[in-house]
């Protein structure tokens, strides 16, 4: 069996500089995972890529 290969971690281009309060995700078939950028080897969350849609089209609504 092939291993599947490790997502791409990004920070949002909006994070601070000082490094205290950056989340990361990464893009995966079924949607987005979402970890703490000071906590890489603790826990994830997955999100559908619906619901990641849903989230990102709220927050660009009350920026706009």
């Amino acid at each position: 069996m092939i291993a599947a290969p490790s997502p791409e971690w990004f920070k949002s281009s909006y994070s601070g500089g000082s490094g205290t309060e950056c989340v990361e995700c990464a893009r995966v078939d079924a949607g987005m995972l979402v970890r703490d950028s000071k906590q890489r080897d603790g826990a994830a969350f997955a999100v559908s890529g619906q619901a990641w849609r849903a989230l990102i089209d709220t927050l660009n609504a009350r920026v706009h």
